[in-house]
Order: structure tokens, then sequence, then C-alpha cells
């Protein structure tokens, strides 16, 4: 089984985009609020808008099932109060539930939080019961930094995360750190705040003692961890001029990395450096890359392709495309497991 735990509703149908500009509108004019039940979007539209788009790249690329949350840059934390990212949340959680309902051996739903600047991380707690609990996520995306490319929330290791590390534990749910749209000029979304914010999430957890406290915590850096393998021994010596232990007996029993890398060579040094255990295979399609490679003729983003010309040994390529996706998330291993999968 090939198990993607990297993807995104970028295709919703268009009334999900129109509730959300209202919804923006409506923060200026309370006239402009949109209906609070939110958009009304029927079964045929989100076979539409999955099956000629995600499933179908699915098919092509013999990926089996994907883990399918809300779109990053839509969660777009900086917009509104908390109230405003409440709504939001639970209206594209409720969506991606309906997906799964729908494609129920395909797609596997995560969650988006309604984080706010300067709110209380605690405040997040009851969504997450929700989407764990009722709509069946197997997954959170945590975003380091609600305001939108200004870095203003602390850091992962701050005690103000503590409560949504708890219910994590809890709850025996991984999280994906994933930032959302920036509103920073200097950095541009995709190209930038990401992967920026992958090596910024890893860096804020080897100068602290997490995992000390939640051993149990599991964290899942997306894009191939930003520029961490990429600079593992600077990383090690940081860890070393620092007086904290090598990162590979404080982070890499918690700390886990995706293949959303868009070139052979990155791939290859991503296995290379990490352990085999440590990597799970995603693509984020359809996603922040979506043309063809002219130097290759395939998509940038069709990540099986580099996985499976890394020259791993069968055990260890299974493991990367599905045996540590069911060990990193299990409530995904319970329902395929029911499956009879």
């Amino acid at each position: 089984m090939i198990i993607d735990i990297h993807g995104h509703y970028t295709t919703a149908p268009a009334p999900l985009g129109q509730w959300r500009d209202a919804q923006v509108a409506a923060l200026t004019d309370p006239l402009r609020a949109p209906d609070p039940a939110g958009p009304a979007i029927d079964d045929d539209e989100i076979r539409e808008s999955i099956e000629g788009n995600q499933l179908r790249l699915m098919d092509e690329r013999g990926i089996d099932v994907t883990v399918f949350s809300p779109r990053a840059s839509f969660m777009a934390h900086h917009i509104g109060d908390f109230a405003t990212s409440a709504a939001w949340a639970r209206i594209c959680n409720d969506l991606c539930h309906r997906v799964s309902e729908l494609y129920p051996d395909r797609f596997v739903p995560g969650a988006m939080l309604p984080q706010s600047p300067g709110v209380d991380p605690a405040t997040v707690v009851p969504e997450i019961e929700r989407a764990v609990l009722e709509l069946g996520a197997v997954t959170v995306n945590l975003n380091p930094d609600p305001s939108g490319g200004h870095w203003t929330a602390p850091p992962l290791t701050d005690r103000s995360w503590y409560p949504v590390w708890e219910k994590l534990v809890e709850l025996d749910v991984p999280a994906m750190v994933h930032v959302s749209t920036s509103c920073n000029p200097a950095f541009h979304t995709t190209g930038a705040h990401y992967l920026n914010a992958d090596t910024t999430a890893f860096m804020q957890l080897l100068t602290g003692d997490l995992f000390a406290d939640f051993p149990g915590l599991r964290l899942v850096i997306p894009h191939g961890g930003g520029a961490v393998p990429y600079h593992w021994g600077r990383f090690r010596g940081l860890a070393q001029a620092l007086g904290r232990p090598e990162p590979e007996e404080t982070l890499l029993r918690n700390v886990f990395f995706d293949t959303c890398v868009y070139h052979q060579p990155g791939i290859d040094l991503l296995l290379e450096v990490m352990p085999v255990e440590n990597v799970l295979f995603a693509s984020e399609m359809v996603g922040a890359v979506r043309g063809v490679d002219p130097r290759t003729g395939h998509h940038f983003d069709d990540t099986r392709r580099y996985v499976e010309k890394a020259g791993l040994p069968p055990e260890d390529l299974t493991a990367v495309e599905e045996r540590n996706a069911r060990r990193v998330y299990p409530r995904l291993d319970a329902r395929l497991t029911a499956q009879g999968r």
C-alpha cells in the first residue's frame, strides 16, 4: 500500500472560497457576513472537484490512500480574530470529513486548527477533540506562526503550547508543523515561508527539552524538513556548541520528515541522511508545485518516482511508503485495519 501523508483540499468547490471572502469582508462590514452554517456544497460538487484532480492523480501515480486536510494557504490565521478562525476551521474540517465519507478507501481526514495571533494556544483544544473524535481526523496541522510571516508566537517548546501537546498525546495523534499564507512581502508563501518554518521549528525543538516532557508526542516536519537534512552537520555542530545532545538522541524518536521534495538529488540526500524510520512518503499534490519538469517530462510533485529510484532495499521502501505512516499515525492504521487492509 502507498500512503501519502500530506494532501490538502486545494481544489475545493468555489462556494468555499466565496464563503471565506464574505467572512473576511464582514470584518469591516457586518452586513456582508455569510451564513454561519457554511457554504452550500452538495456531494456532486465534491465529487467533481476530487475525481478530476487528486483522485485522478492518485490513480495515475499508484497512490492508495491520502491523508487529506484543508488547504494550508487558506488557513490564514492572521486574518480576523479567534472567532474568525474557529468558524473557518470548523467549515474546512467538516468538508475534508465529507470527502473521506464519500471516498472512505482513498481519503483519511486531517484537520486545521483555529489559531489566531496572540491568542492562547489552548483555545484550539476543543477543535482538536471534535476533529479527532467526531470527524475521524488522524492528524492536525499546527501553525508555529499564526501571524503569517512575522513570527510573533513563542517557540513550540514554550509552556503555552503544553495544553496542545497534552491533548495530542492523550488522543495519540501526531501534528504536522505547517504554516499558512505569508502576509510579509519579504517571504514568498511556498518558496520561502514554508521552508523557513520547517527549519525554524526543528531549531526550536533542538534548543529545548519538549520531548523530555512529552515522550509520546510525534511531530511531522513537511517538505523534507526544510533545510534540516541538507545542513545536518550544521545542526549537529550547533547542538554541540549549545551544550545540547546529538539530535539523533533527543529528537529523532519524535520528529519525522516527509518526502515533499521535488527532485531526485533532494530525495536521495534526505534518505541518505535521515534514518529510514523517520521518513514518510508524501507528495502534497495538488499543491504548491503543479507543473511538469521539462528535464524529466514528469510532474515535479510525482514524488513516488524519486523515492522508488533512490535505491532503497525493499524492506526500507515499504517502511517509507506504508509502514512508517501506520506507526506514526495510529488512528490511520486502525482505520485501515478495520477496512481489512
